[in-house]
């Protein structure tokens, strides 16, 4: 990792990092928040979704912005708005403007999250991309599993909590001023390569990414309310997205190693695998504290795993503009799937029972599989 620039990726790091942190707290907060006014788990699926669909709406014109303003500008603004609409779900108690707030979050964390996956793979050199990688998505993690630690610590002892948590954005800027460069090329002729040229050579990329995205919104939004109704403490029931997020940042840096080594698809079907051998066992392991506990950790990790290498392969298939259109699609995808996932989820979990939350879980981790399978007999 000699030629990795390591002031630019540092500074991206801390900044995502503290993204991550108040995307933490924000999300489970806004579902307890719901559930102690009494709302059902439907409903809190349609405001979680909401916050998706602010990612999809925006992914089409993030390439178009950082072309004309840069990459530095965009994530500056997005950090900014972000924490901005997290406040001001202080100021009212009303479920439609909560919807419209989360919606224009959602965009911002779109950008976000678009803008810094190009980034750190246009900063990562070649031959270590999966450990660059698995550090940057490590530092996000880490940072966004103190969230849901930190709303179990402090929500009944502060009064403006999600004016804390938006302020925690603020804390992005000063490591955004200490990046030089960009997220791409100032080619022109790439700068205009449309996102239909790239999407049919990332198949098995989005769907790794949409699998990750249905799991983490679902885990951090309705998996404490699983936890509570299998009989489970309010305090323990909230770390236990703490729990997955730990294992996602534990063990993303042996990944992306593995994933050097002896190649990346390898590596990231095996993980696909994993997950639908182990969500079976969650309903059976709520009894057990050990049990439940070592489950959710494998899952983390291997659920996180999933998504990091869905960032590795971008990086490896695509350069400058290309490589932002590619991190968008990756979002798009996110954007599809946790919108969709916590309101069909929060549904079932409504009218069928709570088990739909890992039967849905394992539905699209299969169908990342089998994604993985059929690339695999198209480009040997």
């Amino acid at each position: 990792m000699k030629n990795l620039p390591w002031r630019d990726f540092i500074a991206l790091v801390a900044s995502i990092g503290v993204v991550g942190l108040g995307l933490g707290a924000t999300i489970p907060l806004t579902a307890l928040r719901l559930d102690q006014r009494g709302i059902g788990t439907d409903i809190i699926g349609v405001i979680t979704a909401v916050s998706a669909l602010g990612i999809l709406a925006v992914t089409p014109f993030v390439s178009r912005w950082v072309t004309r303003h840069g990459a530095r500008t965009c994530m500056i603004a997005a950090i900014i708005v972000g924490g901005l609409s997290t406040a001001l779900m202080e100021t009212t108690s009303d479920l439609f403007a909560w919807a419209l707030l989360r919606f224009v979050f959602g965009a911002c964390m779109g950008v976000l999250f678009t803008v810094g996956e190009a980034w750190v793979n246009h900063l990562a050199p070649g031959n270590a991309r999966g450990r660059v990688v698995a550090m940057y998505t490590t530092a996000f993690t880490l940072f966004q599993l103190v969230g849901p630690a930190l709303v179990a610590a402090v929500e009944d002892k502060i009064t403006w909590a999600f004016a804390a948590a938006g302020a925690l954005f603020l804390l992005a800027l000063p490591g955004m001023a200490l990046i030089r460069g960009d997220a791409q090329s100032d080619d022109e002729d790439e700068a205009q390569a449309p996102w239909r040229t790239v999407l049919p050579q990332m198949p098995m990329i989005a769907m790794g990414a949409a699998f990750f995205a249905l799991f983490d919104t679902l885990a951090l939004s309705l998996l404490p309310l699983y936890a509570m109704r299998q009989g489970i403490a309010t305090e323990l029931a909230l770390l236990s997205a703490t729990v997955v997020l730990a294992g996602d940042t534990v063990l993303q840096f042996p990944f992306g190693w593995l994933a050097d080594r002896y190649g990346r698809r390898r590596v990231h079907t095996g993980c696909g695998i994993a997950v639908c051998v182990l969500l079976p066992v969650l309903p059976f392991a709520a009894g057990t504290a050990w049990l439940w506990w070592t489950v959710l950790l494998m899952l983390g990790a291997a659920a996180g795993a999933i998504y990091m290498l869905s960032i590795v392969a971008c990086g490896q298939r695509f350069t400058g503009a290309r490589l932002v259109a590619a991190s968008a699609i990756l979002n798009a995808s996110w954007g599809v799937t946790s919108s969709g996932g916590p309101l069909v989820t929060g549904v079932l979990m409504h009218s069928v029972g709570i088990n739909a939350l890992p039967a849905v879980m394992w539905c699209g981790a299969a169908t990342f599989v089998a994604c993985a399978w059929w690339e695999y007999r198209r480009i040997p």
